[in-house]
């Protein structure tokens, strides 16, 4: 009985290519009581593998949370296997704006303690008492009242790049973290003003609303599901936007846009820019903001530090990790003091730039793209990547794409290559060629040629 992945990120990623079909990005969320939620895992596990359905889950005695990637094939049998529960009939699923069928590349299903950190306990105040929930037209007619006071709870990183204009923006890194800050910085208005809150996907007010209706607040309002919903309904209902930029996302995406706005800057270099990138030095993994310029010049680094850091054999960076602590234990989540441009807290609702028409429809137009191989090999210090050809013919001179989960999609005109050792024009299925490109090359990643 298999209970857990078999296979890595990359394998999954080429089954993936090699499938051809379309996925559906997708979250929700319930709170129940669940009496063993470990064994709720292994059968969701269960339920979900033969799917293809991957994802980030958590689930506690509290109720579930997740963010997934189904094949759009599979879609219904996958409602199916929520709808088994009674605590998900006619469960809301949040599809996601922009698709990436990369978004999610393992099944993991974690047991937890609660399925948001939100630091509260929940013996002192009733969780069903939750504020009033708002589809998209009814959130932005109170917006417009005078009375109103929204609030974002979502984490700096997220609120940045896109938020609701006028919206109170907590400079945080943890949900628990908004929770008394809010609180101190509106006691003056509990009877007379409306709470309104909003969040990515809507789990995060659901907790927050009834707390805040237990501290004293009156009229308390939520976003029904989240930003992502709101997107969704303005869209098909033809309302305006009254969110601005891009909406943060939990997986490979990291953002999904929702206004042609732009409204933070690259983090290295103040260029207008809303792309959120990882570190890719293992030590570091620090999330910030980065244009393609920088990207380049920096090798999706965060410092010099770091691009020192990569060029160092393996051994030696493994190194420079032993008995550190990982992740957010160390690093704080896009606040370095080695990025000149990042700004926290109060955020202007001014867009610095709006994204290219050219670049909108580039994006909308279906590239046709060939697989000719995968990567064997990147040499750090020369800069050269190594591919073997597997289909089709490639010469110097053609436009190609290298992808993959950690490298994005990274696009150049191949001036000249070494095909098995020598400097020629053409190469062939099973000849191992190599060039140099200005960015770090994984195994993971695939060769495509454009047309």
């Amino acid at each position: 009985m298999q209970l857990y992945n078999t296979l890595s990120a990359e394998e999954r990623a080429e089954l993936i290519d090699q499938a051809g079909k379309q996925r559906l990005t997708l979250s929700f969320y319930a709170y129940a009581k669940i009496q063993d939620p470990q064994q709720f895992r292994n059968d969701l596990f269960l339920a979900w593998n033969p799917l293809d359905a991957l994802g980030r889950i958590y689930v506690a005695h509290e109720g579930i949370n997740a963010q997934m990637s189904v094949p759009a094939d599979n879609f219904e049998a996958f409602r199916d296997t929520l709808e088994s529960y009674d605590f998900m009939k006619g469960i809301r699923l949040n599809v996601a704006v922009e698709q990436d069928d990369h978004s999610f590349l393992k099944l993991t299903i974690k047991v937890r303690h609660k399925i948001v950190a939100d630091g509260l306990n929940d013996a002192t105040f009733d969780v069903t008492k939750k504020g009033i929930h708002l589809k998209a037209k009814e959130f932005n007619e109170i917006l417009e009242d005078p009375n109103t006071i929204v609030v974002d709870f979502r984490n700096h990183y997220e609120s940045e790049v896109g938020h609701f204009k006028g919206a109170i923006t907590p400079d945080v890194e943890t949900f628990r973290e908004s929770l008394p800050i809010i609180n101190e910085q509106l006691k003056d208005f509990k009877e007379t003003k409306n709470l309104v809150m909003y969040c990515t996907g809507g789990i995060r007010c659901e907790k927050a609303s009834a707390y805040y209706k237990h501290q004293g607040f009156k009229n308390v309002y939520q976003l029904e599901g989240g930003i992502i919903n709101y997107a969704k309904q303005i869209k098909e209902e033809g309302l305006e936007s009254k969110f601005i930029g891009k909406n943060f996302v939990f997986d490979n995406r990291l953002g999904e846009r929702i206004t042609e706005d732009i409204i933070s800057q690259c983090h290295q270099c103040g260029k207008p820019c809303d792309n959120h990138t990882n570190c890719v030095n293992d030590g570091c993994h620090l999330l910030f903001i980065q244009c393609d310029e920088c990207k380049a010049i920096m090798e999706n680094c965060c410092s010099t530090e770091c691009q020192e850091v990569i060029h160092l054999p393996l051994v030696e960076q493994v190194k420079l990790r032993k008995g550190k602590q990982v992740g957010n234990k160390v690093f704080r989540k896009g606040k370095s003091e080695k990025l000149k441009f990042k700004h926290s807290g109060v955020l202007s609702d001014e867009p610095l730039d709006v994204v290219s028409k050219t670049k909108t429809i580039r994006e909308k137009i279906k590239v046709k793209k060939v697989l000719l191989g995968k990567a064997e090999h990147f040499f750090v210090k020369a800069q050269v990547a190594q591919f073997l050809i597997e289909n089709q013919e490639l010469n110097s001179g053609d436009k190609i794409l290298i992808s993959g989960p950690t490298t994005g999609n990274q696009e150049l005109i191949l001036e000249k290559m070494l095909v098995n050792g020598k400097e020629v024009a053409h190469a062939k299925s099973g000849d191992k060629v190599t060039f140099q490109v200005p960015f770090r090359v994984r195994l993971s990643d695939k060769l495509f040629k454009m047309k």
